[in-house]
């Protein structure tokens, strides 16, 4: 190390996050579900690892990759206290930030992608599950069942046992899967329900709403007080559902455009206002693939900066 010039440390400490960059991103997103909070608790992770790096007097680091993990890790829970704060003056129901982006070509398989850096492996509605975790429990959670990370590397990171992290492990998957357990539907089918629920919608056609939405469905509408939304509450079950849905209470732009669009791994509906995103609209499916169990609407324009 002593060898070695200052430009060069940087030189080497800029590759090294840059490489690790996608990989934290992930992590810390499915930690906080705000793309926001998300860079900016990577900027901190980059002042700290670059000062690390820049000190002479400092000895190499054996494991970039783990000593990275540890920064953004903890400093996400950090970040995480000061967001429920926010959250506590937050108008209406909160819903993550969803990560949109273009659909795969039909040629590629989305299981090609390295699932170690896809934020989108955390979909939608396991992202409002977590929210019922505790922050390190969802910290635990996301590093073991998401990225694959053993009891006792997560350990490492977070300055804790592997039994308190087992522990933790455990709660936090007994809890998730009591709400959600684990599936994947045919991302064709989650397009044409998605289009057949849009155009029941649009059309306040009861009958046809009732006929696509599970008995114990759940609507979440998040327009933060700025944005037309449902209601300030989720609403349950699927007569109140389709009740709220062909009410005045749901406005659709005249001549609304719709785009598809991954939102968070998911083939979901972009809705514009002229130009303009409008909200984006997420479906959850039943195991088959047959009925709607969850639909998830954001329409805070803060959360859309940068959709397009």
């Amino acid at each position: 190390m002593s060898g070695t010039s200052q430009a060069d440390r940087v030189d080497e400490a800029t590759d090294l996050f840059a490489d690790h960059r996608g990989l934290l991103f992930s992590i810390v997103y499915g930690m906080l579900g705000s793309r926001a909070d998300t860079d900016d608790v990577l900027q901190e992770t980059w002042l700290s690892w670059s000062a690390r790096k820049r000190s002479a007097d400092a000895g190499d680091i054996e494991n970039p990759r783990a000593y990275l993990i540890r920064i953004a890790v903890n400093r996400a829970l950090a970040q995480q206290a000061a967001m429920n704060r926010r959250r506590e003056t937050y108008i209406g129901t909160w819903l993550p930030e969803p990560l949109v982006e273009p659909l795969p070509e039909p040629a590629l398989s989305a299981g090609t992608d390295d699932a170690a850096v896809r934020a989108e492996a955390v979909s939608m509605a396991l992202l409002v599950v977590l929210e019922t975790l505790t922050p390190v429990e969802r910290a635990v959670f996301v590093l073991n069942e998401v990225f694959g990370y053993a009891h006792t590397e997560i350990a490492g990171m977070l300055g804790r046992s592997p039994a308190t992290v087992r522990q933790h492990a455990h709660r936090a998957r007994e809890r998730v899967r009591a709400r959600r357990p684990r599936f994947e539907v045919d991302q064709s089918l989650r397009r044409r329900a998605t289009e057949r629920f849009l155009e029941a919608a649009i059309g306040r056609d009861m009958g046809a709403l009732l006929e696509l939405l599970a008995p114990d469905v759940t609507l979440w509408t998040d327009g933060g007080g700025k944005a037309p939304a449902a209601g300030r509450r989720p609403i349950r079950g699927r007569d109140n559902v389709a009740r709220v849905l062909v009410s005045t209470r749901v406005r659709f732009p005249p001549g609304m455009g719709v785009e598809y669009r991954r939102v968070n791994g998911n083939v979901s509906a972009l809705l514009f206002d002229g130009d303009s995103p409008f909200g984006v609209l997420t479906l959850d499916l039943t195991a088959d693939g047959d009925r709607v169990c969850g639909v998830y609407a954001v329409t805070n324009p803060d959360k859309l900066v940068g959709v397009n």
